[in-house]
């Protein structure tokens, strides 16, 4: 139990679950405070002098420090607590999980922000995260459809040649890719059919304790 830290969550977002999801497969139990994303409560003065970038997860450590990324909390607590390795334990696999993770940021995740954003009626003026409002650009949601289906496939292809993203351990790129999936859902995407090996391994991903909502 880490009693001396806080971690600001938002049970039905997408981004603190990928830092939930983390905190469980290394063991931590940190206390939590919900940030009411549906209502606006990052945008306000009392989150704001929290997090300056709106959003969340963050996680306040001992000394003050606030980290408001999902890098920066998963850097933290694989250096806090080594054991399981998310991050790679080998120079080659430290690399492997670095670059999947950010394909699946860059390929994945910000192809389904695009559409979610861009194209729900609750997202008017929040196209983008943080503390200014941008209007929804309706291309860019029919550009995310074409990336995420993409990103399926890139999946797909992978997962037949090895267990996981970075090889044959489970990391954090697994999880990111995990969430993108789940998060494609919103928008009613799904792997198709043939992405056999994505399906498997998703409901392998999805049987692990730390994958419970």
């Amino acid at each position: 139990m880490m009693d001396d830290h806080v971690f600001y969550d938002c049970a039905t977002a997408p981004s603190p679950r990928r830092a939930r999801m983390f905190m469980a497969e290394k063991g931590f139990e940190i206390p939590t405070i919900q940030i009411d994303l549906r209502h606006g409560e990052q945008l306000g003065d009392e989150f704001r002098a929290i997090n300056p970038r709106c959003t969340v997860p963050a996680l306040k450590l001992p000394d003050g420090t606030v980290l408001g990324d999902n890098a920066s909390i998963a850097r933290y607590l694989e250096e806090t607590r080594p054991e399981p390795p998310l991050m790679g334990s080998t120079p080659v696999e430290k690399a492997l999980v670095a670059e999947w993770n950010a394909i699946a940021e860059s390929e994945g995740l910000l192809a389904i922000a695009e559409i979610v954003r861009n194209s729900l009626p609750g997202m008017r003026g929040r196209a983008l995260t943080g503390p200014k409002s941008y209007n929804q650009i309706p291309e860019l949601a029919e550009r995310g459809r074409i990336r995420a289906q993409a990103f399926f496939e890139t999946l797909n292809s992978r997962l037949q040649k090895s267990a996981y993203l970075a090889g044959e351990n489970y990391s954090v790129a697994d999880i990111t890719a995990f969430i993108v999936v789940e998060f494609a859902g919103w928008v009613k995407l799904e792997p198709a059919e043939n992405h056999s090996a994505l399906r498997e391994w998703r409901t392998a991903i999805a049987a692990r304790p730390s994958a419970r909502p």
